[in-house]
C-alpha cells in the first residue's frame, strides 16, 4: 500500500505545485498584461479575472499538492482547466501542439481521479480524518462536477467573446 500512498502523493505534488507555479508566474510575468489577454478572449474584466485566475491557481494548486481539500481542490482544477479549455483553447483543434485543449483536458481527468481515488495516507485530509469521506463517487461529483457548474456559471456571467470577422 505504500508505494499507492507514495504515487498518489507523488502526482498531488507534481500536478499541484506545477498549477500553483502556473499562478505566480501571472504575477511574476506582469499581472497587467495577463489582465490585457484575458480582456482580449472575452474574460472580462480582465483585471479581475486575471487576479482571480492567478489566486485560484495558487490556491487550488497548493491545496492539492497538500493533499487539503483535495476533491475540492479538484473542483478548483476542473473549473480553471474548462475556462482554459472553452476561452483559449477551443478553436484551436485538440493537440496541445496546435495550442489545442489537450493538456487542459488530461489535467482536469488527473485531478479528477485523484478526487476519486482520495490523497492517499499521505496527506492533511488523512491527518484531519476526512480522507474517505469525499472520495469516490462523492469525489468525481464534487470534483467534475461542481468544477463543470462553476466554470459554466463564471462563463455564463463574465465571458463576452471577441466578435469574429466575417
Amino acid at each position: 500500500m505504500e508505494d499507492v500512498n507514495f504515487a498518489l502523493l507523488f502526482v498531488r505534488v507534481v500536478i499541484g505545485v506545477t498549477l500553483a507555479l502556473h499562478g505566480v508566474q501571472k504575477f511574476r510575468g506582469g499581472i497587467d498584461g495577463v489582465a490585457r489577454w484575458f480582456d482580449g478572449m472575452g474574460m472580462r474584466p480582465g483585471w479581475l479575472h486575471a487576479r482571480l485566475a492567478a489566486f485560484g491557481e495558487i490556491v487550488t494548486g497548493l491545496f492539492l499538492a497538500a493533499g487539503l481539500l483535495t476533491s475540492f481542490a479538484a473542483l478548483g482544477f476542473v473549473g480553471l482547466m474548462t475556462v482554459a479549455g472553452w476561452t483559449d483553447h477551443r478553436d484551436q483543434g485538440f493537440f496541445i501542439i496546435g495550442q489545442g485543449w489537450e493538456y487542459v483536458m488530461v489535467l482536469a481527468v488527473v485531478a479528477t481521479t485523484i478526487a476519486m481515488l482520495g490523497p492517499g495516507a499521505w496527506s492533511i485530509d488523512r491527518a484531519l480524518g476526512i480522507d474517505d469521506d469525499l472520495d469516490g463517487f462523492t469525489g468525481l461529483a464534487i470534483a467534475a462536477g461542481g468544477g463543470i457548474v462553476a466554470a459554466v456559471a463564471l462563463m455564463g456571467v463574465f465571458y463576452r467573446p471577441p466578435a469574429t470577422e466575417s
